[in-house]
């Protein structure tokens, strides 16, 4: 009888253990559930993104997007407007002259790679995948220099006779798929390679601009030294068009994600430039002015923004741009900037920002989300096309603006659809086919609407006559500038294909995950506590 009764209890024992697992989440790498049962697949990676190497965690927020000073010069080039920006993940610092060199040489190894073990470098259709075990072994001698004939100055372009790498043929192959233009009706069923888009890219900086913007200034020790020195190697890097910019950031994504790949990681981060938006509402660091932030805390933190800023750190002391607690450095600026005409960094002895070019990209102290540099020391690219009334026009969500919509060009036939150099031949869609799409019926929203009735935007004569649609807004005020453009909410434009040596730029990624930053407990919105049912 006990034996019976022993056996009876195992059973129950087994089923119960049986219906519990039945229930259970399906683990990682287990593949489709078999229990009858809708619960999901489990995910493969961790559902929160690791935090990215240098950036620090923008938390999303809502704040005033336009200028916090006066328009001094009546030109009405942007307006105030309220606007709320998601999490994303952005560069602490200026990309730094050592990051953007790891880029170059990353483009002149991998050249040198397909002339020394592949077919060289100006045949379009080469797809030798670059072996790095290999460019490892390569030793940079003279020797080797030699036999890059492709890769290096004409004999008549050498000075004394030395053979070397010609800045001019560092050039990078810029890769993306074109997803505006994949998602549309009437290019759905073609093939994905209709929407890969290819462009080459020169990737050395422009080092004359040193002397290009200082024409009546000895600035030929800058132009020699700053790329290449050791001693500007944290420095920011100057001299880089918008395109370039644009192209370290799809290196950088290439290079990151073929690393995930090899340790098996999920490989859907990807560098971009910041949007206008994204960019000034980072660099006011508005956490600061918050009279009980959340940060780590159980408790929901205050809905309120106590002060408005004008520059990326609190309003304090008199003119607001010096440190006023005691300390040693009280009274030094809180940035790199130019205070009056000829005066860029203070008298012997007494240096206010003790910098009269460029300064490392870690000094001076970080805002409020722990970002540096975001007034002074080198304005930064972002994003946007520049129109000077954006924000009037602009989604109050995520604005930005630069979206170009077009379709594959099929006159040549499904086989011919390719031009000499292997890139997709696009044209811009006719604004015909589009009236009844919901979400754009323009196709060209670059200048959509510009001076129309309908928008809110009128452009006059003698200001906005040089604006273009390769017109790339910069922002920040650099080491050249007045105290006027430290302030986040001013912009300037320049030519995408342009370059100075007062603007540089830094990275930011858009955040997958809990709005609060890595931990999967913060997955947006909130629990509240369940009252207890009364019987």
């Amino acid at each position: 009888m006990k034996g019976i009764l022993r056996n009876i209890l195992l059973i129950t024992l087994v089923v119960a253990i049986a219906s519990c697992n039945a229930f259970k989440k399906n683990k990682p790498g287990k593949g489709l559930p078999d229990n009858g049962q809708l619960m999901g697949i489990a995910p493969v990676a961790k559902p929160n993104m690791e935090r990215p190497n240098g950036m620090v965690y923008v938390p999303p927020g809502t704040f005033h997007l336009g200028p916090s000073d006066e328009d001094i010069s009546f030109s009405y080039v942007t307006r105030n407007r309220q606007v709320s920006i998601p999490g994303f993940w952005m560069d602490a610092t200026e990309i730094t002259n050592n990051e953007y060199r790891q880029f170059v040489t990353w483009v002149r190894d991998s050249l040198a790679y397909k002339i020394l073990f592949g077919q060289g470098i100006n045949k379009p259709d080469d797809t030798t995948a670059v072996d790095w075990k290999k460019v490892r072994t390569i030793k940079w001698d003279k020797a080797t220099i030699e036999k890059l004939n492709e890769l290096n100055l004409a004999p008549d372009n050498r000075l004394f006779g030395k053979v070397e790498i010609d800045p001019d043929k560092l050039v990078y192959r810029v890769e993306f798929f074109d997803l505006n233009n994949a998602a549309k009706r009437e290019n759905m069923g073609l093939p994905r390679k209709n929407f890969i888009v290819r462009r080459d890219q020169k990737v050395y900086p422009d080092t004359l601009v040193w002397m290009r913007d200082f024409t009546y200034s000895y600035n030929e020790p800058m132009t020699r030294r700053y790329f290449a020195h050791p001693s500007f190697g944290n420095y920011p890097v100057v001299g880089i068009t918008w395109k370039q910019a644009e192209a370290f950031a799809n290196w950088r994504t290439r290079y990151m994600n073929n690393y995930l790949e090899r340790k098996k990681f999920a490989t859907d981060g990807e560098y971009r430039l910041p949007t206008e938006a994204e960019w000034e509402y980072a660099a006011y660091g508005l956490i600061n002015q918050n009279p009980r932030p959340s940060l780590k805390k159980k408790s929901r933190g205050e809905e309120v923004i106590s002060n408005k800023q004008i520059y990326a750190w609190k309003n304090e002391g008199f003119d607001n741009i010096r440190f006023v607690r005691k300390s040693n450095v009280q009274g030094a600026f809180l940035a790199n900037f130019k205070r009056g005409a000829g005066d860029y960094m203070g008298v012997a002895g007494g240096l206010n920002d003790n910098a009269p070019y460029t300064s490392e990209v870690s000094s001076f102290a970080p805002n409020g989300f722990g970002l540096y540099n975001m007034s002074g020391n080198v304005s930064e690219w972002v994003y946007d096309i520049y129109r000077p009334l954006s924000n009037l026009d602009n989604d109050d969500l995520n604005p930005f603006r630069g979206n170009v919509f077009k379709q594959v060009d099929m006159s040549g036939g499904q086989g011919n659809l390719r031009d000499a150099k292997g890139r997709i031949q696009m044209k811009v869609e006719k604004d015909s086919a589009l009236r009844d799409r919901r979400n754009y019926q323009r196709s060209y929203a670059v200048n959509y609407m510009d001076g129309d009735s309908l928008s809110n935007a009128f452009y006059s004569y003698g200001i906005t006559t040089l604006v273009s649609d390769k017109s790339r807004v910069y922002k920040g005020g650099s080491w050249n500038d007045m105290a006027y453009w430290m302030s986040p909410g001013t912009r300037r434009f320049l030519e995408e294909d342009q370059s100075s040596s007062t603007l540089g730029f830094r990275c930011a990624m858009s955040h997958v995950g809990g709005s609060e930053g890595l931990s999967s407990k913060n997955r947006g919105g909130y629990d509240f506590p369940k009252r207890n049912q009364k019987r």
